[in-house]
């Protein structure tokens, strides 16, 4: 099977089976999605989702946020990961985009990448969920499910995204995103993927052998 044909197969079966595939980060603004992908680094999203409310209701927009010091934030997401590298980035980006972008969440991938705290994945994550651009956040499980179907053998985050925007449409990238995320999250896990049960077994690169 070329690369072609498996990308053809996978995204039609998608398309047919998966045709709602959402963030399952809880947010009702630009800021809060954009605090909750900086909380999720190495943190799964439901212990993001359980920390945030009580975040947001102490903060409830950047202004605010700006204003804190990281000691005033970290008890809110002590529970994460890195609770005080990501205190530390959350108040500095509030300043940078208070400071540079006023109070504005910027929408541009770069614009998201100059903030405290949002790499590249952060960045394209907000950029595509809120706006709709047409790239690729490649997170562990994109990354990980990209190259065991062998949508991509690219060696960096960077090689995948690359990989899946040349191959996958734009309009349709923002899902793809969270189709690939979504199953690397439930069937093709880091350990121990269910390749038996896995619908798109029949076009993977190496089922039950991944690793």
């Amino acid at each position: 099977m070329t690369r072609k044909d498996r990308y053809a197969a996978i995204l039609d079966y998608f398309r047919t089976n998966v045709p709602v595939a959402e963030s399952e980060l809880h947010f009702d603004s630009d800021y809060q999605l954009l605090v909750a992908v900086i909380l999720s680094a190495q943190c799964t999203d439901k212990r993001v989702n359980l920390v945030t409310p009580a975040l947001f209701a102490r903060f409830p927009g950047v202004k605010e946020l700006s204003k804190a010091e990281p000691e005033d934030v970290f008890p809110y997401i002590k529970s994460v990961s890195y609770p005080n590298n990501k205190a530390r980035n959350l108040v500095a980006m509030a300043r940078k985009v208070m400071d540079s972008f006023g109070g504005d969440i910027p929408h541009d991938v770069e614009g998201l990448m100059s903030l405290p705290g949002a790499g590249r994945k952060t960045a394209n994550v907000v950029a595509s969920v809120l706006y709709s651009e047409p790239v690729i956040a490649v997170d562990t499980h994109v990354f990980r499910v990209a190259r065991r179907l062998g949508l991509s053998r690219g060696t960096t985050p960077r090689a995948v995204e690359l990989d899946l925007e040349r191959n996958i449409p734009e309009d349709i990238r923002p899902i793809a995103h969270h189709w690939l995320l979504l199953h690397g999250r439930y069937v093709c896990k880091s350990q121990k993927p269910a390749c038996a049960s896995c619908a798109l077994r029949e076009w993977c690169a190496s089922p039950q052998t991944a690793s």
